[in-house]
């Protein structure tokens, strides 16, 4: 299977109930679809039934009720990176997994959001403010830069996610393909400060 990454924009006031209701990602990363959200409240319900079963010796509440929230017109932006990810990790940091921040924010940007899978993991969320600090390292990285640290051999020794990097570029334009998508992620992540946004990003 694909691992896609994903960011989505959201105040900060929605991002903290997030964080204080996980289960609640589930109306940023997939707002159309109820039965994420469902399951993910009927399963924190079991962990809670469980718990009181266990203190009490009766049952506790099987499900958590769902709650009020609801995102305002606009709030949320997405863009997906498809599977350039890893590669624009790589050229922003020069590493596999790691990096300094604010420029490894596709890894490490951010808190998660508690335990509920979204895909491979839990999300995490950025706050307007670190939001605010990764456009201002991204206005400081040009093309010339990024294609300066596109280095196919080290990026497969690395493994770095999908593996295409050492491609005939007449049949496979990799670098492209990372630039493309950086482009897009660059413009995306000012737009996100510009509007005092903060982030919510998921890989699925």
């Amino acid at each position: 299977m694909s691992m896609i990454l994903e960011l989505h924009t959201v105040s900060d006031a929605s991002l903290a109930r997030v964080l204080a209701d996980p289960p609640l990602v589930w109306k940023v990363v997939s707002p159309d679809d109820d039965s994420l959200y469902d399951a993910a409240r009927a399963e924190a319900g079991g962990a809670e039934a469980g718990f009181f079963q266990r203190l009490f010796g009766r049952p506790g509440r099987t499900q958590p009720p769902s709650v009020d929230f609801s995102l305002a017109p606009g709030e949320v932006d997405t863009i997906d990176l498809d599977k350039a990810w890893h590669g624009i990790h790589f050229m922003l940091t020069g590493t596999a997994w790691e990096g300094t921040p604010p420029l490894n924010f596709l890894m490490h940007g951010g808190v998660e959001i508690g335990d509920v899978e979204v895909g491979y993991g839990p999300a995490r969320g950025m706050t307007a403010a670190e939001v605010k600090a990764v456009a201002g390292a991204l206005a400081g990285i040009d093309e010339a830069f990024m294609r300066a640290r596109f280095d196919p051999a080290q990026m497969m020794q690395l493994d770095i996610y999908p593996g295409i990097w050492d491609r005939d570029p007449a049949d496979d334009d990799s670098l492209g393909y990372c630039m493309e998508y950086f482009s897009e992620l660059r413009a995306f992540v000012m737009r996100a400060a510009e509007r005092g946004a903060g982030l919510v990003i998921s890989l699925t």
